[in-house]
């Protein structure tokens, strides 16, 4: 058996480590469908077994940590120049990642019961409540500062003759992706979480 705390910080390098590798290995991390736009992102789901296994705080964290990456990657490599245009904004960047792990930590805890269904039902509401937290965020936040100005932002998305409001332009040329994500983090997240959790308690006991 290890001690909570050495036990803590070996969880804290593996989740770094994997969104390390999710961000700078192509097509793990961020899968390109359509050429400009932003990429599909499976990192949400690593947001949300961090919430789930160690709780909010620490989904908070790894959030976080995953927002300073996306950050990075718009002012270094940027893969489109909507990305650029969104995650070299501070708020873009940080508060929809750190609020999706703050969520999925928060819902997680309701998984008390020991129903196997009762678990299921939880950690499914939780892929999909992080993932469309971060969606809606980047979406909600992007439409505020932007509202003045869009002008360059509906050229990057090819809306310069889209006379609906920027947050419907923005959901319906990003909600594919969202939705995407979505599903998958939903699908995989009790799938992934349920197993581990037994891991832990034998570690840990």
């Amino acid at each position: 058996m290890i001690s909570k705390k050495t036990f803590r910080i070996a969880i804290s390098a593996i989740f770094v480590a994997i969104i390390l590798v999710q961000t700078f290995v192509p097509y793990i991390g961020y899968i390109r469908i359509l050429p400009g736009l932003p990429s599909i992102t499976t990192i949400p789901l690593t947001v949300a077994l961090a919430g789930c296994l160690m709780g909010p705080g620490f989904g908070a964290s790894i959030g976080l940590f995953w927002g300073l990456l996306s950050m990075f990657v718009a002012y270094t490599q940027p893969g489109d120049i909507v990305s650029m245009l969104l995650f070299r904004n501070i708020l873009i960047a940080l508060v929809p990642r750190t609020a999706a792990g703050f969520i999925a930590g928060m819902i997680g805890r309701a998984a008390k019961d020991d129903s196997k269904f009762q678990k299921t039902v939880v950690y499914t509401i939780t892929g999909l409540c992080t993932s469309l937290t971060n969606t809606l965020l980047v979406v909600g936040i992007t439409s505020l500062w932007y509202m003045r100005d869009p002008s360059v932002l509906l050229h990057s998305l090819g809306q310069t003759q889209n006379s609906a409001p920027l947050v419907a332009i923005l959901i319906s040329v990003l909600g594919i992706n969202g939705i995407v994500e979505a599903i998958f983090t939903a699908v995989l997240t009790p799938a992934i979480v349920m197993p581990l959790k037994q891991v832990m308690k034998r570690k840990i006991s």
